[in-house]
C-alpha cells in the first residue's frame, strides 16, 4: 500500500443538482379608493396666473400702451388747462418741465403699443402636402432590405411630421414613399426622383461634404428648394440626412420647424442603420423601381 492513500478521502464521480425551484408569480392587486382626493400633501405644480392670463388675452396686453399713452396725454393737457397755467411752456417753470417729460413719456408709450400692434408672431400651422401619394422601391433589393426600408419609413412616419421620404443611393433612388409632387406629363402620377440631377446640386454636395444632417426648418426661405422638385409645392420642413459617402435621406415634413431635436437624433441614428445595410445589400446593377402598393 502506498503511502497517503489511507488518509484520501472519496470524491464521487458525479453531483446531484437539484433544479431550481419554481418561483410563484404573484399579481398585484391595485385598488383605487375614491376618498383619497384631497388627500395628496405633497408639492404642487406652480401655476403662473400673470402669464396664463397675457397668454390668453394677447391682443389687450398689446394694445395697453396705446390706451395708457393716450390717458396720460389727456391728463397732461386737462391739468394745464384747468391748473391756471399758462399754456405756452416755460422753461423755468417747474410745472412746465413736468408736463413735457409727461408728454414725453406718453408719446412713447403710444409708440411702443403701436409696434406691439404692428409685430405679431406668425402661427404655424400643419399643412396637407399638395401632391400625390406613392410608394416606389427599387426592385432588385432583397426583402430584408425592403423590409427595413418600410420600417424606417413607419418610424419616422409615427413620430415626427414626416411626410414625405426619398432615399438615393450609390447614384440611384432606392426608395420614393409618401407624398409626392406630381408629374407634369402624367396626370395623377408622382414626379420621379432624378438621382443624378438630386446629387449633383449643391444641398446634396454640401450635406455629403460636411458628414452631419443639415436641417432646412423653413423651406420656403431657402433658395436651394428648387433642387427638390419631387417634393410636395408646400413641404414645411426639409432634413437631409447623409448616409456615409454614397447616399441620401430627403425627409419633407408638414410643419414649418416641425421636427425637434429628439426627432433630429433618431432619424441620425436610422440613418446610420440604413447606410449599414444599404452598403452591405445593395449590388451596383441598373436601376428598376416598381410601385407597391
Amino acid at each position: 500500500m502506498e503511502a497517503g492513500t489511507l488518509f484520501r478521502p472519496h470524491v464521487p464521480l458525479y453531483l446531484h443538482i437539484t433544479p431550481p425551484r419554481h418561483r410563484p408569480s404573484f399579481k398585484p392587486s391595485i385598488r383605487a379608493y375614491s376618498n383619497l382626493q384631497g388627500e395628496y400633501k405633497g408639492p404642487k405644480p406652480k401655476k403662473e396666473v400673470i402669464a396664463d392670463w397675457v397668454a390668453s388675452n394677447d391682443d389687450v396686453v398689446r394694445s395697453l400702451p396705446v390706451y395708457v399713452g393716450g390717458f396720460s396725454l389727456l391728463a397732461v393737457l386737462f391739468n394745464r388747462t384747468f391748473s391756471g397755467v399758462a399754456l405756452v411752456a416755460d422753461a423755468s417753470s417747474s410745472q412746465s418741465r413736468a408736463d413735457l417729460l409727461t408728454l414725453g413719456l406718453a408719446v412713447t408709450n403710444i409708440l411702443t403699443g403701436l409696434v406691439w400692434l404692428s409685430i405679431r408672431p406668425k402661427t404655424i400651422y400643419v399643412v396637407n402636402p399638395e401632391g400625390v401619394e406613392c410608394q416606389r422601391i427599387c426592385t432588385d433589393l432583397p426583402d430584408d432590405v425592403v423590409s427595413e426600408l418600410l420600417w424606417a419609413w413607419e418610424s419616422v412616419l409615427k413620430v415626427t411630421c414626416c411626410r414625405s421620404l426619398v432615399i438615393v443611393y450609390d447614384n440611384r433612388c432606392v426608395l420614393q414613399i409618401g407624398f409626392a409632387a406630381a408629374s407634369s406629363s402624367h396626370v395623377g402620377e408622382p414626379l420621379l426622383v432624378d438621382a443624378s440631377k438630386l446629387m449633383q446640386g449643391s444641398l446634396y454636395q454640401s450635406a455629403i461634404k460636411s458628414g452631419s444632417q443639415s436641417y432646412l426648418a423653413n423651406l420656403s426661405l431657402y433658395p436651394g428648394k428648387s433642387q427638390l422638385p419631387f417634393l410636395p409645392s408646400n413641404t414645411q420642413a426639409v432634413i437631409l440626412q447623409p448616409l456615409g459617402d454614397k447616399g441620401i435621406a430627403v425627409i419633407g415634413g408638414d410643419t414649418i420647424r416641425g421636427f425637434t431635436t429628439s426627432d433630429q437624433a433618431w432619424i441620425t441614428m436610422i440613418g446610420d442603420k440604413l447606410d449599414a445595410t444599404l452598403a452591405k445589400n445593395l449590388i451596383a446593377v441598373p436601376m428598376a423601381t416598381q410601385d407597391r402598393s
